[in-house]
């Protein structure tokens, strides 16, 4: 499946920045720069109509026969960038289900994927897991919880230091970049681009599932 072509839409360059802790602020400080605070943790994320599941009896696919809905919520990341040349990003989410019929205990597993993408669109790695939910007999509900981890090379999420000077550059009323925005430059729009990671997590759903969100 092309994640990025059919699931999510293109990243905004005046977003650049997204991938990091925080975004660039703008700093009216003796003279105009940017100061643009990075980290080499990806940003994580759930794509576009990945984050539901709807799963039904039959092929028809008519409300009559629905099964199980589910969703992704309550993503959370952690990350270690401070040691070594790899850094390590763990993203934790809880799955929330309801069935239609009741009766009974039963077990549904549900697959999803974690992937890496690099520059908005370059898949770096992708796994595929599941996540186990318990209904109780009688019971509606049932929410599981389920996690991801990926790593980055620390020196592929950084930005070259000539890069980084370029976009951290105080500039002083009267310069002639004073007022341009340094991601104007292609140059330094597409490094910051190369230099930004996203760590994905959504259910891993058949072309009908997908088309199904993309369409309801």
């Amino acid at each position: 499946m092309n994640i990025r072509n059919r699931l999510l839409p293109a990243l905004a360059l005046g977003l650049a920045l997204a991938g990091c802790a925080r975004e660039g602020d703008l700093i009216v400080d003796q003279g105009v720069g940017i100061s643009a605070v990075r980290s080499t943790c990806p940003a994580v994320g759930i794509p576009d109509y990945t984050g539901d599941i709807t799963t039904f009896r039959t092929a028809g696919a008519t409300m009559a026969d629905l099964d199980v809905t589910a969703a992704i919520t309550n993503l959370r990341s952690t990350c270690n960038e401070e040691a070594g040349d790899r850094v390590y990003t763990e993203a934790s989410f809880d799955v929330v289900a309801r069935r239609s019929d009741t009766r009974g205990s039963r077990t549904v597993t549900l697959p999803y994927f974690s992937t890496v993408l690099r520059g908005g669109s370059s898949v770096v790695t992708k796994r595929v897991g599941n996540v186990t939910l318990q209904f109780a007999d009688g019971q509606e509900r049932a929410q599981a919880r389920g996690t991801a981890g990926a790593y980055v090379n620390r020196a592929d999420a950084t930005l070259p230091a000539e890069i980084r000077e370029q976009i951290t550059r105080k500039r002083e009323p009267g310069d002639p970049d004073a007022a341009l925005d340094p991601l104007a430059d292609p140059a330094v729009r597409a490094a910051v681009q190369r230099a930004t990671f996203e760590l994905l997590v959504g259910f891993q759903l058949t072309e009908a599932q997908l088309r199904y969100n993309a369409t309801r």
